[in-house]
């Protein structure tokens, strides 16, 4: 047996107790005491990094102007048609797809998917275009100007808007020509306007043309409504979409979507979403990979002609509320629920609740219109909803939630 002596065992002991401290603060059983101007400092640091890290912007290449003087055996607009493209057309890329296939022994084959168009917006290879372009896409390749492809990353969509965004890595020391963002709140009709794209896989195809109306609420599917679209009589064909619509000074001011044709080509009736749309959701996009969207924590349902006559209701068109979350916003502002369930099918309804005629002065005649009259609202936001309550008529100001969190 080995025998310690009295200062041995008072260092052994102050040896094990310091090694005990150190792994208690390590495993956060003990705090050690911080001054307050240390943790005020900290949590300013802490949180000027969740501010940047909450922005973005983008980065564009330096616009260098044209000297078309040397081209005078061409009109005014033809020298402008031309300085535009040669600025600009490498801007442009062509974006193609692959997509997956089950073939005759259940195995999963790639196949050639969609084709279109999409313009760089910022030089670290960010790239915009519709959302229809790259949907139920397996794989995405961006086509350059010089004949150079990448494979694309889908950095997020807005379904609702018809708008995607995607990633490249350009080689390091490459340097890409960006397209600008112009307005699309002082549009004119008759104004003229360039649309540069991919129609037919013909690469960086030049069109010209007018802003021909303005305003145009286009249906793109049951519970879609995209508003305010650009319409413009440049000619827009298949592979067109996703490219970008100029103005006279080479600013992006829509983005091709959509033709109106019986035949499946060009009649003169193409239809652009605004610039000002996406610039309101390609940052949240790029952040976030989605948009979030507020939404009034309520199940509605749009009213048809039998519940009319079965419910007595005093209005034709409108959104009745079957059921509010309980203890929600909705209800906590005032929104009332049916109380009497009635079966629909596989459905039940409950009537009896208030019904919803307007949101924000809109017009909701249809889950559409409400999709449409929320789709620029933030969860957070307060809106103004009018209601029909019996025979009354009154007006709520309702705080929104989170879509996604509702839905879900």
């Amino acid at each position: 047996m080995k025998l310690y002596s009295r200062g041995q065992v008072i260092l052994f002991s102050l040896l094990s107790g310091i090694i005990v401290l150190l792994f208690a603060i390590g495993f956060g059983l003990i705090k050690p005491k911080v001054k307050s101007a240390d943790i005020e400092n900290t949590d300013i640091s802490l949180k000027n990094k969740n501010d940047q890290s909450n922005e973005f912007k983008l980065l564009q290449s330096e616009q260098i102007a044209l000297n078309t003087s040397d081209l005078v055996e061409y009109s005014e607009s033809e020298r402008e048609n031309i300085a535009i493209y040669e600025r600009l057309n490498s801007a442009v890329v062509n974006i193609t797809t692959e997509t997956m296939a089950i073939n005759w022994f259940l195995e999963p084959v790639p196949q050639e998917g969609s084709s279109g168009s999409g313009s760089i917006i910022d030089i670290r290879g960010y790239v915009l275009t519709n959302n229809h372009v790259i949907q139920n896409a397996h794989r995405v390749f961006i086509n350059l100007a010089d004949g150079s492809q990448f494979e694309g990353t889908i950095i997020g969509v807005d379904p609702e808007n018809d708008i995607a965004v995607l990633k490249f890595d350009p080689p390091q020391g490459t340097e890409l020509r960006t397209i600008p963002y112009g307005d699309s709140s002082n549009l004119l009709v008759g104004q003229k306007v360039l649309a540069i794209g991919n129609p037919f896989a013909l690469e960086r195809t030049l069109t010209v043309g007018i802003v021909s109306g303005l305003g145009r609420p286009i249906q793109t599917s049951r519970n879609r409504i995209i508003r305010d679209m650009i319409q413009t009589d440049a000619s827009i064909n298949p592979g067109n979409s996703g490219g970008p619509l100029l103005d006279t000074q080479g600013r992006m001011i829509g983005i091709n979507t959509m033709i109106y044709s019986p035949s499946g080509g060009s009649v003169g009736i193409g239809f652009a979403v605004p610039v000002n749309t996406a610039k309101r959701v390609v940052n949240e996009i790029i952040q976030f990979g989605k948009v979030r969207r507020g939404w009034i924590d309520a199940n509605v349902v749009q009213i048809f002609p039998s519940l009319v006559r079965y419910a007595r209701l005093p209005v034709n068109s409108g959104l009745l509320v079957s059921r509010t979350r309980r203890g929600g916003l909705a209800e906590r502002a005032g929104l009332r629920q049916g109380t009497e369930p009635v079966q629909y099918g596989r459905s039940v309804i409950y009537i009896g609740g208030d019904i919803i005629t307007s949101v924000n002065n809109l017009k909701t005649n249809s889950l559409a219109d409400l999709y449409a009259s929320l789709e620029a609202c933030k969860p957070g936001d307060v809106v103004k909803v009018e209601i029909m309550r019996g025979d009354q008529t009154s007006v709520l100001e309702i705080t929104l939630s989170d879509r996604e969190e509702v839905m879900n």
